[in-house]
């Protein structure tokens, strides 16, 4: 009987986002820093999505009222999530750092990352992949840091659970995910520092990077 529907059910064409080759990130990172041809929300912006590896849009709509200092946290509530449950991301020293930049601009608004022309609206969508492509030259989406991140932390060995739980990815096994409902956040805090020390040493042009061993 499923012949007759045969092309007539079409399954969803899933699309990746160009995400910046590894080998690209020393360079990436060092314009970032240097360039003038940015004003400095974006480039705080930028700085901040490639820390935390964010989608951009969770990013852009960021709200001061979701950042909790005195805990490193922060916190996205479920109604801005894709998968509708609140995201937990660990501030690090440098996140923390550039969020302090910004405040003195931006602090008195409802958005950390305000619209040019009404601030009562978060950043435009196309801004950073904008400033990506045609500011800093670079072939690569907002989006594809995601992609660079899972790609080096897997690689340098942190397990898979809490790379997936960072990224704030589903849980494709369904019997699975209706009994692990951990947060890993200790493993995840130790994760996204290494990962911002490891941007450290990409910008600064470490030769050695240095990896961790697999745990089991």
């Amino acid at each position: 009987p499923v012949d007759a529907l045969r092309d007539v059910i079409k399954s969803r064409k899933v699309t990746h986002r160009k995400a910046l080759e590894i080998k690209a990130l020393p360079a990436f990172l060092r314009r970032l820093d240097e360039t003038t041809n940015i004003n400095l929300q974006t480039k705080v912006a930028l700085e901040l999505l490639v820390l935390t590896f964010v989608r951009p849009g969770e990013l852009r709509a960021a709200k001061w009222d979701e950042f909790h200092f005195s805990n490193r946290e922060w916190r996205i509530p479920a109604e801005r999530m894709k998968m509708k449950q609140e995201h937990i991301v660990p501030l690090t020293d440098r996140s923390i750092e550039l969020l302090e930049t910004i405040k003195p601009l931006t602090g008195k608004y409802e958005f950390v990352f305000p619209g040019h022309h009404d601030f009562r609206k978060p950043m435009s969508e196309n801004t950073l992949t904008y400033a990506i492509r045609k500011r800093l030259e670079f072939d690569a989406t907002a989006h594809g840091f995601r992609t660079v991140a899972s790609t080096v932390l897997n690689e340098a060995g942190f397990r898979f659970d809490v790379i997936e739980r960072q990224l704030a990815h589903s849980e494709r096994n369904k019997v699975r995910a209706a009994y692990n409902q951990a947060q890993y956040l200790p493993e995840r805090r130790d994760m996204m520092s290494w990962w911002s020390d490891y941007l450290a040493d990409q910008k600064n042009g470490a030769k050695i990077i240095p990896l961790r061993s697999t745990t089991v």
